[in-house]
């Protein structure tokens, strides 16, 4: 079974957008369906049901994340096949009795079974096959099939690459790189992507729409102190705003004008302090708020005749809020 690490290459797509499915197998499932279809004399598959499968911890995807709508596909050929024609892979875990094996490969498989086995097809069962991987190869393994699923983010690739790191690779990026098949600055792209603040992550309305390009702008203006917490307290107050935009069912901001207003935030017009936090409604700057000595804060603004009030005073708080909390 190891030989599937190294009979596999691949090259990594660290941007772009996804595609709304899979229509061809990817190169993990081509080959796992050709041990079954295939090599069955040497390795068998065993039928085990989704709840025996602990999921390791060691794989981006994030199992409360599937859904019944981001499985449908998956789940209908599994109901009309009566099984995974693809099996899982996964290991022996001698450590709980109650979930004997940990799950590597197939989180989707094993989602879709389960969910069928509480909706109406109790008889189903898990193909799965047993390997013998240490927790770096079972990583290599996961990273060769996640990189071609559209339902993992770039962001969570990339802190499971920031985990890995130490826990695998010792801390060395370059052997990191070398072990997937990456290049030290797709690597690095990658990592810096991980390394942005839950503030600025929080201003993006999905983590879906934060992709490396987004860190690419943002990582040096937050490596530069006197640029980091203008573009924070601005990354709260967007955050903000994306909340009351979600709660009121209204479009959220686009990636493109976070960016834009995260870069005006680090871009303070001449003759203006680092400090103050730009009220911006969209692209449109309003006026800062610059917070001063004992808690006072400052605050310009200057609107039209025809702007609508509340939408402006709704800015002015959470530009507020967002100068105290910083």
């Amino acid at each position: 079974m190891k030989n599937i690490l190294t009979t596999l290459t691949y090259e990594p797509k660290l941007d772009g957008p996804a595609s709304g499915q899979t229509v061809e197998l990817s190169r993990l499932d081509q080959r796992l369906t050709g041990l079954m279809q295939n090599e069955g004399g040497a390795q068998a598959a065993i039928m085990v049901r989704p709840g025996e499968c602990s999921v390791w911890n060691g794989n981006p995807r994030q199992q409360p994340g599937l859904t019944p709508e981001s499985c449908r596909s998956l789940i209908e050929s599994i109901a009309s096949e009566g099984g995974n024609r693809i099996p899982v892979l996964v290991r022996l875990n001698p450590s709980d009795p109650e979930k004997p094996y940990e799950l590597l490969v197939g989180s989707r498989r094993r989602y879709a079974v389960d969910w069928l086995n509480h909706n109406g097809r109790p008889e189903l069962r898990l193909s799965a096959l047993v390997v013998d991987l240490s927790d770096e190869e079972a990583f290599r393994l996961a990273d060769i099939e996640n990189r071609e699923r559209a339902d993992i983010t770039e962001l969570d690739r990339a802190r499971s690459y920031q985990s890995a790191v130490d826990r695998f690779y010792g801390g060395v990026q370059s052997r990191m790189a070398e072990a997937l098949n990456l290049s030290n600055s797709q690597l690095s792209r990658l990592l810096a992507l991980a390394q942005l603040p839950e503030e600025v992550v929080d201003a993006f309305s999905t983590k879906d729409e934060l992709r490396v390009r987004h860190s690419e702008i943002l990582t040096p203006l937050l490596r530069r102190p006197e640029t980091r917490a203008a573009v924070i307290a601005q990354a709260r107050l967007i955050g903000r705003e994306q909340q009351d935009l979600a709660a009121r069912g209204e479009r959220m901001i686009s990636p493109g004008v976070v960016i834009a207003r995260l870069k005006e935030a680090a871009s303070p017009r001449a003759g203006e302090s680092a400090a103050k936090i730009p009220i911006l409604a969209g692209e449109t700057r309003l006026g800062t708020v610059k917070p001063g000595k004992d808690g006072e804060l400052q605050v310009d603004l200057s609107i039209a005749a025809d702007t609508d009030v509340e939408e402006v005073l709704a800015l002015l708080r959470a530009a507020i809020a967002a100068a105290r909390a910083g």
